[in-house]
């Protein structure tokens, strides 16, 4: 059902937000059941024997079951509110953008949603004249940017939660030519290109809303179906494409995704093709079993050696040993402190959503993390971090992401941008190590195929990819784009140690940009064994101002390469504030972040810069 102009203006995102969190808050307290009725039929078993007992652990394991399995389900509907929130303020914001543009022209927007002229419509009051408030008519001040409700109580559609084709009021259509969702005042010239923004916003809004209600319906219909269906038994190989694997993933029905969800999270959480919403709901099940399992006591490393359960089981020999009180492992404490803090950093109310792409608890930690949804925004730019970037240190690296995706939004608040932090690799923890590309070349197969996963799980037209090293992480970028390609649209190497090549043109990506501050020491310090011995020939040579010449400017060679920053290495450098040192590019109102969310979306530079 078509979602009218005023139904979309006054719509709540924040109601669906919380909508959601408390079907998340349910799912959470049926874990909680879950563990306690595993915990009992572990302690049945140590007071009691026979026939008897085997019947009392028998039903409780089915009661686990079925709560496990609800929770699932609970979880696909916060997730499914959760996606619709984002859709309809993504929606809003471009009706927002239509509104401003009509009033710039002079124009005015009927609370019908068509175009017309300054004059005021009948029945629609708009003090000042201003197409604002013409199309907000009881709207309070502020608009679709904001969560406003109508101040008369607004539809169904946006007050409840719901969703329009389940009950909310259809005034009328989104075609201009037939309905009373848009319409053209003129065959031509502003009034048609506000007509044509409105219209596509109402269309967004419409396909949100459809989707959402067939994903609650499959929902409903499964609560009496049953929520699992045990999936064929073929699976996608080690070597599978990203491709291959969606088509795999799109034979499955509803029922059998949710199956490998709850019983192979490990397989799910880790394929590239996989939609993230999918992978999410695995490494976030993974995720809570790897705090409980460490807050126990008992190992986490065995939830990545391949058992399609996850390999760690609760209700094992180790669980019997923690109810006994003789826990055969030692708590650890850094780490249950960095998996609450990543389980803090993913939480389900952030706004935008962040999503678990993977997860792996084994080492140093390994997290793909997602601001906003990749599969359903039109910018995409994922940032691989340098040396000593590690689970620990996961929520300062996704802070850097999340502002990228926020300064892009802000530039343009219609457009959806999904900001992913990519830390599924053994970053370098020294100099030496981070001296070496071998951690890079170990990398590079893994950040190839996760951005051809991202063009395999993406819905609509293709989004503009960018991929952002920082560091060593621009080392880690370099390699995969020289060695196995990179599908991206743009590329940037931001404080850079050389990218593995000589010049842009080897990385074969479409656009290659660079940027290294004034004040940022990698520039200065780790040259090449080349320029090493060139800079201590010059040092010795010249006195007095021998060593300044040497060591006082930033060196064409670098340990991984000719300086990317260097205007002859062929990419398109871009200015960054001088005092931002190694990590301030990502500080906020200074030129490098303004620069990066113009990148990310495709937008001329400040300045006029390439």
């Amino acid at each position: 059902m078509a979602v009218t102009y005023e139904q979309l203006w006054q719509a709540s995102p924040p109601a669906w937000r919380e909508s959601a969190a408390a079907w998340r808050d349910l799912a959470a307290s049926g874990a909680r059941r879950a563990l306690e009725l595993a915990s009992g039929a572990v302690a049945v078993t140590r007071v009691w024997s026979g026939a008897g007992a085997d019947a009392a652990t028998g039903r409780l394991r089915r009661l686990r079951d079925d709560l496990e399995a609800g929770r699932l389900a609970q979880l696909e509907a916060a997730a499914t509110l959760t996606e619709l929130a984002a859709a309809v303020q993504a929606a809003k914001a471009r009706l927002a953008a239509a509104v401003r543009a009509a009033e710039a022209a002079g124009l005015a927007v009927e609370l019908s949603g068509r175009v017309v002229g300054a004059a005021t419509p009948t029945g629609a009051p708009a003090p000042g004249g201003s197409a604002r408030a013409v199309a907000g008519g009881a709207t309070r001040a502020g608009g679709p940017g904001e969560a406003g409700t109508s101040a008369s109580g607004g539809s169904a559609w946006a007050a409840t939660g719901g969703v329009a084709s389940a009950g909310g009021p259809a005034a009328g259509g989104a075609s201009g030519s037939g309905g009373s969702g848009g319409g053209v005042a003129a065959a031509g010239g502003p009034a048609a290109a506000v007509a044509a923004e409105i219209e596509a916003a109402l269309r967004a809004a419409a396909v949100a809303d459809a989707e959402a209600a067939a994903r609650l319906g499959e929902l409903s219909g499964a609560a009496g179906r049953g929520w699992e269906s045990a999936p064929p038994g073929h699976r996608p190989g080690p070597g599978a494409s990203p491709a291959t694997t969606r088509a795999w993933w799109d034979s499955l029905t509803p029922a059998q995704r949710r199956w490998l969800i709850r019983h192979e999270p490990t397989l799910v959480g880790g394929l590239d093709g996989v939609p993230t919403a999918a992978r999410d709901l695995a490494n976030r099940a993974l995720l809570d079993l790897a705090l409980e399992a460490a807050r126990l006591g008992l190992p986490v490393d065995g939830l990545r050696s391949g058992a399609p359960s996850g390999g760690v089981s609760l209700t094992g020999a180790d669980l019997r040993g923690v109810i006994a009180g003789d826990a055969p492992y030692a708590r650890d404490a850094a780490l249950i402190a960095s998996l609450e803090r990543l389980a803090d950093r993913v939480s389900a109310d952030a706004d935008p959503p962040r999503y678990l792409v993977r997860f792996d608890p084994s080492g140093d930690g390994r997290a793909i993390v997602a601001v906003g949804d990749p599969d359903r925004s039109a910018a995409v730019v994922t940032y691989v971090p340098g040396m000593t970037s590690d689970l620990a240190s996961a929520g300062g690296e996704l802070d850097r992401a999340a502002r990228v995706a926020e300064a892009a939004t802000a530039l343009d608040p219609a457009r959806r941008t999904a900001a992913v932090l990519w830390l599924d690799y053994d970053a370098p923890d020294f100099v030496d190590q981070a001296a070496s590309a071998a951690p890079a070349r170990d990398a590079a197969p893994a950040l190839h195929l996760f951005q051809e996963g991202l063009r395999a799980s993406h819905e609509g037209e293709p989004a503009r990819q960018v991929v952002l090293g920082h560091s060593y992480g621009t080392v880690v970028t370099g390699v995969t784009a020289r060695d196995h390609g990179l599908d991206a649209d743009g590329l940037v190497l931001l404080a850079s140690p050389g990218a593995g090549v000589a010049h842009a043109t080897q990385l074969d990506v479409p656009e290659v940009w660079a940027s290294t501050s004034i004040t940022d020491p990698i520039q200065y310090a780790p040259v090449s064994p080349v320029s090493a011995v060139t800079d201590a020939a010059v040092a010795a040579a010249v006195p007095g101002v021998g060593a300044a010449l040497a060591y006082g400017r930033p060196e064409d060679g670098l340990w991984h390469g000719h300086n990317p920053a260097d205007p002859d290495f062929g990419a398109r450098v871009f200015p960054s504030q001088p005092d931002a040192g190694h990590l301030g590019y990502w500080d906020r109102g200074g030129t490098a972040l303004d620069a990066l969310s113009r990148i990310t979306l495709g937008l001329p530079l400040t300045g006029g810069a390439p």
